[in-house]
């Protein structure tokens, strides 16, 4: 496991270089099997969740959309402020991010500072369903086409492979378990990396839940930052 630098000793966020996180080579030991390798030990457990989820995943889109845009902005710019101060991006950092959709908070001002400081920049790709993301390199003035749910995604076929992922939140529980949006594409993605990135959930503070009734296939975050100094990080 790593350490967080203290936020608020800036000697620990001077470092240029990005940090090296220690962690098992890959999260599939952390999955049951099924038949598409995605499976819970539950059955009745696991439908029963994934009822609660998509009821409870409806009232969160719902609440975050309820945010004013100006609000929206401010929590926006906050979490910016704070992702600098946590990754520090410069050249060795290559950091997933994601283009806003249905409320998500619009990243994309500091996904240009970040690609200014030296860090590359990646986009998650669907390929199809049941299969991890791919993730292709963005630049400002890259080539963009529609990827899946019209989703503006890099035109270019290479790929790279992220050490910082951001993940866009619809709910979050204390544990740094993410409620996303029930296809499980970040889960099987980072359970298929040969080397454990940095998590880091983004999100409303609107999307707080006592737990997301996690599954042996849920994956939590490192560290989620919900805006206004609100970081909370995973309980080792």
């Amino acid at each position: 496991m790593f350490s967080i630098p203290d936020r608020r000793n800036a000697d620990g966020m001077s470092n240029d270089s990005p940090k090296s996180y220690a962690s098992p080579p890959c999260f599939a030991h952390e999955l049951t099997q099924a038949d598409d390798g995605f499976g819970v030990v539950d059955p009745q457990a696991a439908l029963d969740t994934a009822r609660w989820r998509k009821a409870t995943r409806a009232v969160m889109i719902d609440a975050r959309l309820a945010v004013s845009v100006e609000e929206r902005t401010k929590l926006a710019h906050d979490i910016g402020d704070m992702l600098d101060q946590v990754i520090n991006p410069t050249a060795g950092h290559i950091i997933s991010l994601y283009w806003p959709f249905r409320g998500e908070l619009d990243l994309r001002g500091w996904m240009a500072r970040a690609f200014a400081r030296g860090a590359k920049i990646a986009l998650p790709v669907v390929v199809k369903k049941h299969a991890p993301l791919i993730f292709r390199e963005w630049t400002p003035d890259c080539e963009m086409t529609r990827g899946v749910w019209n989703i503006p995604i890099p035109a270019t076929n290479a790929e790279i492979t992220p050490n910082v992922v951001i993940s866009p939140l619809v709910g979050f529980d204390p544990q740094c378990y993410r409620l996303g949006y029930g296809g499980g594409f970040y889960d099987r993605t980072l359970a298929a990396m040969a080397k454990k990135p940095l998590i880091i959930g983004v999100g409303h503070p609107v999307g707080a839940l006592k737990t997301i009734f996690p599954q042996p296939h849920d994956i939590p975050m490192d560290m989620i930052i919900t805006g206004a100094d609100r970081v909370m990080e995973r309980p080792y």
